[in-house]
């Protein structure tokens, strides 16, 4: 037994040396730096918490980390209420199914930097939608939300909405087909609604694909730089910026890695901040 768990650690030390250089090196590494005062390349000459102090009062950080709440908490919503009630129809049996849902995953096989220039294309004031609805004699009509300051970060939501509502269908769908048909059979005994049944009985029945699916969103919300620079990129002015695109453009176009630490660092606190309570309810369930 002894020479089975000694062999065993010798397997895994590679593994565990590779996760602590590849992912806690750099993590460490991003801290330390987060404390100096490092532009174009490293120093480490500290001055403790003075980066952090720049970035919070730092208007286009703030514009940025509420564009993130803003489409973070749309995007969930909506890819939730949508993808969920797109699996309740497709639940029904209904025919052409498999081809049904086959369109509504097509989306998944596009990267966010595909959907964020398709989607410029088609929300484009001169060249996209509005253009196409004003040939059909609709000569006032306009949306022109993609130049708009205020509304710049709904057009993310939009096109990041169309991305991923099939995964969180996928995964509903998944759920509903989960539930026992004695379930039903039952509750048409009984009388009950069948908008009664989903809200009070089905939902809190598979409410674990519903913590599943708001996690994989939520890291969708916080990796979603690509989508905002192919679509967006980040404007008009930095209406429509994100985290991730401050820390990417003061990390390599203002070569500023201090400051891009700090940005990093902070935006880590966020994330763990937001995921903690999901991990926790899953832990919770299991014991």
């Amino acid at each position: 037994m002894k020479r089975y768990l000694k062999s065993q650690h010798v397997v895994l030390a590679p593994i565990i040396i590779a996760i602590v250089l590849v992912f806690y090196g750099p993590l460490l590494w991003t801290l330390l730096i987060s404390f100096t005062s490092s532009k174009v390349l490293p120093t480490y000459d500290f001055v403790g918490f003075a980066q952090y102090e720049r970035l919070l009062a730092n208007i286009r950080w703030q514009t940025a980390v509420d564009n993130m709440f803003i489409f973070g908490f749309l995007y969930v919503f909506f890819c939730l209420a949508i993808g969920f009630f797109i699996a309740v129809l497709i639940d029904q049996k209904i025919r052409m199914e498999s081809g049904f849902r086959t369109a509504m995953l097509y989306p998944l096989a596009i990267s966010f930097i595909v959907t964020g220039l398709v989607w410029q294309w088609i929300l484009h004031p001169e060249i996209g939608f509005q253009t196409i609805v004003r040939s059909m004699g609709f000569e006032s009509f306009t949306f022109d939300w993609l130049a708009r300051y205020d509304k710049s970060i709904y057009v993310v939501v939009i096109a990041a909405v169309w991305h991923s509502a099939g995964l969180v269908m996928a995964l509903m769908l998944a759920g509903l087909r989960g539930v026992d048909d004695d379930i039903w059979k039952a509750s048409q005994v009984d009388g009950i609604a069948r908008w009664k049944m989903y809200l009070f009985i089905i939902i809190p029945m598979i409410k674990g694909m519903f913590i599943t699916a708001t996690i994989i969103l939520i890291t969708h919300v916080l990796k979603s730089y690509d989508l905002v620079v192919a679509l967006t990129k980040g404007g008009p002015g930095f209406s429509s910026d994100i985290p991730s695109k401050f820390i990417v453009d003061h990390l390599f176009d203002r070569a500023n890695i201090g400051f891009a630490s700090a940005a990093a660092v902070y935006m880590l606190l966020i994330m763990v901040a937001i995921l903690t309570p999901f991990v926790l309810i899953k832990k919770l369930k299991r014991v």
